[in-house]
């Protein structure tokens, strides 16, 4: 029987090594922390349930079809929660909006905003659903190897006027400034600025239209105990807490791995889940393919970091929907901030997590789990000092939150506790403390992210955020997809 083994149990991870054990490889799932999960870690803490992210599931049938592989169904392990509204939009001027799939609701509310936004916002949708079809239904789970297939694209490419922005696109459809940052947002959520990520992430809306968003019952981690249940029940195997240190080698093949605990196995193939970086760089820098791919990374445009507040209150807010996003009095002034001038500003965006309104038992009876997120710029933009800086940004996003939607939030506090760019860099290995890897931006995107499957040594894989399509629940699941289809294909030739 062919063996292999996956590097990191984090969503894309988790996707891969269950469709390599359900195609009949004996597959090793090797976790270098206390529990799978990678960003979808999740903390216990007087009582509620924290989830590191992410919290947005989207397309539920990219995570259904694992299951379906071998026969089964993932109720047998999930029970997935619609949400509704999908996020509820807040602006400093009283403004509000609600978007969901409720096509009337939304009508009546961009009516509301613009009446001549109607009609434009029809044509985004349109524009939407066609890069939808392209970007992420055909071409979602392909493995850009070499340039042709990129040359093969660039007709869709130049159809959908890539090389525009997300946010130059949205424009050119509506006029209300509201509207124009509540179709944009989106690009945040995998680490992209709205003003120069390409055209194409436009289909996150028409994503999120077609398929809906939904919450695990038990919180997102829940999603990923079940499919380490679903991979061990397969006959998976999965090693936690022990960290793989090297890539093991000979010549231009892998041979193996080793983990910090002394255990080591050879394998017929190897795939990284962990940090492209960091698998380059330190798991397999004592080769001089991984020097050159290390160095030639880290010339790379990275992604922001994050900053959340993790905090447990008394009270229930059935009032406070599941997601929704604060903006800021700025919106291209503080992604500039973030994304290009490396400053922590005065002023934040927020996107506030609300589980419990959707599964009351994530927190003791009559209490309430929140975590509001900030994006900031990641350790090489903004190298501070975060074990001092953290408290105090931590206070004042909680001050925020009760001058502007959480009244007595301070006195209702239970629980509180928060996560910085440092943390991203040591529990994940995260180059510079960033969240979603490479940043989304056209010249690193498909052929220009990681490849599935290493140039130079043809048993070496990788999967997840720094892959195509990217980052995002239903990005590393599409890129486990297509890294799975190469390696099966290799492994039946070997």
């Amino acid at each position: 029987m062919k063996t292999a083994a996956v590097i990191g149990a984090g969503f894309g991870g988790l996707a891969l090594a269950i469709r390599l054990q359900s195609a009949g490889i004996a597959t090793t799932l090797v976790e270098a922390r206390d529990k799978a999960g990678g960003r979808a870690y999740a903390w216990e803490k007087d009582g509620f349930t924290f989830d590191a992210g992410p919290t947005v599931i989207t397309d539920p049938d990219c995570l259904a079809e694992l299951w379906r592989l071998s026969g089964r169904e993932i109720g047998e392990d999930v029970e997935l929660l619609p949400v509704s509204p999908f996020y509820r939009l807040m602006w400093p001027d009283g403004t509000s909006f609600d978007y969901s799939n409720d096509d009337a609701a939304l009508t009546r509310q961009i009516a509301m905003l613009n009446p001549e936004d109607v009609a434009g916002y029809r044509r985004f949708l349109d524009y939407a659903g066609e890069v939808y079809e392209q970007g992420y239904r055909k071409l979602g789970t392909t493995a850009f190897l070499d340039f042709r297939t990129m040359v093969k694209a660039a007709p869709q490419l130049v159809k959908s006027q890539a090389w525009r922005s997300v946010y130059s696109i949205v424009s050119s459809f509506v006029k209300d400034e509201h509207l124009r940052q509540a179709l944009s947002f989106h690009t945040l959520l995998i680490g992209g600025n709205p003003m120069s990520a390409s055209a194409i992430y436009a289909l996150i809306h028409k994503l999120e239209r077609e398929s809906g968003i939904w919450f695990p019952r038990g919180g997102t981690h829940a999603l990923v105990r079940g499919m380490v249940a679903h991979f061990e029940r397969l006959g998976g195997t999965v090693r936690l807490g022990d960290p793989v240190v090297a890539i093991d080698t000979l010549g231009d093949r892998v041979t193996g791995l080793a983990c910090r605990s002394g255990w080591s196995a050879p394998f017929d193939a190897v795939a990284s889940n962990a940090d492209a970086v960091h698998s380059y760089r330190d798991l397999i820098g004592h080769s001089t393919r991984g020097q050159r791919a290390a160095r030639a990374l880290q010339d790379k445009r990275f992604s922001p970091s994050m900053f959340l507040v993790h905090f447990g209150i008394r009270g229930t807010f059935p009032g406070i929907p599941h997601h929704s996003i604060l903006f800021g009095p700025r919106y291209q002034g503080l992604l500039a901030d973030i994304f290009d001038h490396g400053v922590l500003p005065r002023d934040f965006a927020l996107y506030l997590h609300h589980p419990t309104v959707t599964d009351p038992a994530l927190a003791p009876e009559g209490c309430s789990t929140f975590h509001a997120l900030a994006p900031v710029p990641h350790l090489g933009k903004l190298p501070i000092e975060w074990d001092e800086i953290g408290p105090i940004l931590a206070d004042r996003i909680l001050d925020h939150l009760e001058a502007r939607l959480i009244p007595g939030l301070r006195e209702r506090l239970v629980t509180r506790f928060h996560y910085t760019p440092r943390d991203f860099a040591g529990d994940y290995n995260a180059h510079l403390g960033s969240a979603f890897s490479l940043e989304p931006v056209l010249t690193q995107s498909a052929f220009f992210r990681v490849h599935n499957r290493d140039d130079r040594i043809p048993n070496l894989y990788f999967v997840g955020a720094a892959t195509h399509p990217g980052a995002g629940i239903p990005g590393v699941v599409g890129s486990a997809k297509a890294t799975a289809t190469l390696m099966l294909d290799d492994l039946r030739r070997s």
